[in-house]
């Protein structure tokens, strides 16, 4: 198993790294482009198409080097993850209103709970499809979200993706589609960021940052410990995804209070815009949240072999952590004003 998982691995980075440059030659070709204007500090056009190359690359890895799946799962994922990502090329060419945006990506969580991707949390199945779109919905919004930085939501991405293939690859059986889909990701992600890594020549728009949401949070729901209990391991894929839930559990609290609507009030209030706020550089606020990911990622290896109190411990530790975190960067000093022009850095080209 380990040398298929190497060669998805490998296959999707060459891929990524290859169909990355044809993308940013084609979007000027095709209109996906996102303009200089008043809100954004990059000072040239520049193309955001990259999610397409993501999605190609992410497709032909899988079809390429490996076979051994159940069918019917990896078709719901792979139907479900294709219509999000097309939702986001049509959102980047032409425009989507929110509400049409959020409609389709409840019926792309539908359609994993029809091929049997789904939580089984609770006795009772009207909930665990409620859960299950939740999660898919809100994991796919909060990887848009956290698309506001050149390499944020790419990078963030590839750090959840490397520890979900290795919990995958780790568990006894191991699990094969769940390793196969995490380290094609993990591929992707890694080759997109070689063009997307401050200074950026290319985005990767709504089209890549849903995709790679949607995928981790169907990762998430398919990944099985058998040798600990749901009691615990329903935290495991809470904290590996724990920078992109905090970003948006932090900005939708920050607007709610300001009296603004948290959907669709674009603003230089995530995470990382505070950061460099606080005086880093946005290379440095975007390698601290890549940090921040590896440890949340380290804690939740952790627990797959810990007992419930000790779990509890370190998830209620977390979560503490994640509120003081909050406290501290709803500081006045770190939030723009009214006054102040709302300007976003490369990336945050959406409503976020």
């Amino acid at each position: 198993m380990l040398t298929s998982i190497l060669l998805i691995f490998a296959g999707a980075l060459v891929f990524a790294v290859g169909a990355t440059p044809v993308a940013r030659w084609l979007a000027p070709h095709v209109g996906v482009i996102d303009h200089p204007n008043v809100r954004k500090v990059h000072v040239r056009p520049m193309p955001r198409l990259g999610g397409a190359a993501i999605f190609l690359a992410f497709i032909l890895a899988l079809v390429v080097f490996e076979n051994r799946y159940n069918f019917q799962q990896l078709a719901g994922i792979l139907i479900g993850a294709t219509f999000v990502s097309f939702l986001g090329i049509w959102d980047d060419r032409w425009g989507l209103r929110p509400i049409l945006k959020l409609v389709g990506q409840i019926l792309g969580a539908l359609i994993l709970v029809m091929s049997g991707v789904h939580t089984e949390l609770f006795p009772w199945p009207a909930l665990d499809v409620s859960l299950t779109v939740f999660w898919v919905v809100g994991i796919t919004n909060a990887f848009n979200l956290l698309d506001n930085m050149d390499g944020l939501s790419g990078g963030v991405g590839a750090v959840a993706a490397v520890f979900f293939t290795l919990l995958a690859a780790m568990s006894r059986p191991p699990q094969v589609l769940v390793a196969a889909l995490s380290a094609a990701l993990f591929g992707v992600c890694l080759g997109f960021l070689a063009y997307n890594f401050n200074p950026a020549t290319i985005f990767m728009g709504d089209a890549g940052a849903m995709f790679i949401g949607y995928m981790l949070a169907a990762v998430g729901i398919k990944l099985r410990f058998p040798s600990n209990i749901t009691f615990v391991t329903w935290m495991i894929p809470v904290l590996v995804l724990g920078v992109p839930i905090f970003d948006t559990t932090l900005v939708f609290i920050s607007r709610l209070r300001r009296g603004l609507n948290p959907l669709t009030t674009p603003g230089k209030d995530h995470s990382s815009h505070r950061l460099v706020a606080m005086g880093f550089t946005q290379r440095e606020a975007v390698l601290i949240l890549y940090l921040i990911g590896g440890t949340l990622g380290v804690l939740a290896m952790f627990i797959t072999q810990a007992d419930v109190v000790e779990s509890y411990v370190i998830f209620a530790a977390v979560l503490v952590a994640g509120i003081l975190g909050i406290l501290r960067l709803e500081r006045p000093q770190l939030i723009p004003t009214k006054s102040t022009p709302s300007v976003e850095v490369p990336g945050d080209v959406k409503p976020s």
